[in-house]
């Protein structure tokens, strides 16, 4: 058996991230989230992968070459249009025959449910059970076969939903052959289902571990369960008067400085300068060949790589960027003073708790406030003493520089 794996998209939602990279190389504990579906496919027996690539589809071929240094064999083929999840699946025609495992790639799960689904008879889906149904594909079934999949409605008849996961049959492919655009312009994998649940032998197969990275937020939550099992594992230098409490992963060329309190789970990269006199909380994930300066804190936020954080700065439960650049006592808010769920461009997190989005190469002056629920486009520059919030384009210049 082999895996396709759909990892075209541009993933519309997930800016201003993707600004720079396709979604499914977002990083994950500091690796493409695409590259644990690998590792948990690998893991569950298959070793052979056809990604189904597109947006900036050099990114992806450039990391993952051939596959050999994961101890598995990658082909590619490209989806020219990206117009759609059924449209993607034809690109793979006449690279499969038999039957194959088919995941969309921005999802973490584990490989006891990828070996659970493929212990299944074809064709099958996978499905999780979720607190917001609405969001996503609904699945009904009775006795184990899907009888209804309704796509994001406001009414959802359940809360058991499409997970993106499927064992076909090569036969799946005259299906999507016959495809026709949706309402949205799109050619759907959901409606190549259909004639299965007509003839009652689509199987839905229920996961027991699955975390969907749809928007920014969900990194934290993908992050969070990532770190959930971590060791220490400290390879760089710590200086003395260092205290680490709990699981800290450090890589090779990093250095903690004296004064600095690091409580785990907590995953730092290579060629990283931390302190003195940093503290850093739970949760957080820190990019190769980043700076976090004296005095600063960083609470359950992802930190892409090159991004310097330097002293008397506040970063909590955030997403930052690569090549950012945190001027001296900025700070970035993270709760609301009602306590209600964030919203970040008028979406809801479902988090209390939860700073801002802020995309690649931004620069920040000194003592800048940023909001709760901001998003911050690539290449923005932010002069000193600005307040920063809502939406903020790409290559924008707010406040006096």
């Amino acid at each position: 058996m082999l895996c396709v794996l759909l990892a075209a998209g541009e993933g519309k939602r997930m800016a201003p991230l993707t600004a720079t990279r396709p979604k499914v190389m977002l990083p994950v504990a500091n690796r493409p989230m695409i590259e644990h579906l690998i590792c948990a496919v690998r893991d569950a027996g298959i070793d052979t992968f056809i990604l189904v690539v597109g947006y900036r589809e050099k990114k992806i071929r450039d990391y993952f070459g051939n596959g050999e240094k994961w101890g598995v064999s990658i082909r590619y083929t490209v989806q020219r249009s990206q117009a759609g999840t059924g449209d993607a699946l034809r690109a793979a025609k006449g690279l499969v025959k038999g039957q194959f495992l088919l995941m969309n790639g921005d999802m973490i799960v584990t490989a006891d449910d990828i070996r659970r689904i493929c212990a299944s008879p074809a064709p099958a889906v996978g499905v999780f059970e979720s607190k917001t149904p609405e969001q996503y594909g609904v699945i009904t079934e009775t006795d184990g076969k899907v009888t209804g999949i309704y796509e994001k409605s406001q009414n959802p008849p359940g809360n058991m939903i499409n997970a993106g996961i499927y064992l076909f049959d090569d036969d799946i492919f005259a299906e999507a052959d016959r495809l026709v655009p949706s309402p949205r312009g799109e050619y759907e994998l959901t409606d190549a289902l259909v004639p299965a649940i007509s003839r009652g032998n689509l199987h839905a197969v229920p996961l027991l571990s699955w975390c969907d990275i749809g928007a920014p937020w969900n990194l934290l939550e993908a992050n969070e369960n990532a770190l959930a099992d971590l060791t220490s594992d400290i390879r760089g230098d710590v200086e003395e008067g260092v205290i680490l409490k709990g699981a800290v992963v450090l890589a090779e060329g990093s250095v903690l400085r004296s004064g600095t309190y690091i409580e785990g789970p907590c995953v730092i990269g290579s060629g990283c300068t931390i302190g003195p006199h940093v503290y850093i909380r739970g949760h957080t994930v820190i990019g190769n060949d980043c700076h976090i300066g004296h005095a600063s804190e960083l609470k359950n936020s992802v930190i892409f790589p090159r991004t310097k954080i330097p002293h008397f700065t506040y970063i909590g439960d955030s997403v930052v960027g690569s090549d950012c650049n945190f001027g001296a006592g900025t700070k970035v808010a993270n709760l609301r003073h009602d306590k209600k769920h964030v919203k970040v461009g008028g979406v809801s997190t479902g988090r209390k708790k939860f700073g801002a989005v802020i995309g690649d190469n931004v620069l920040f002056g000194i003592n800048c406030s940023v909001n709760v629920g901001a998003s911050v486009g690539r290449d923005v520059r932010v002069g000193p003493h600005t307040v920063v919030s809502g939406t903020i384009a790409d290559e924008s210049v707010i406040g006096r520089n």
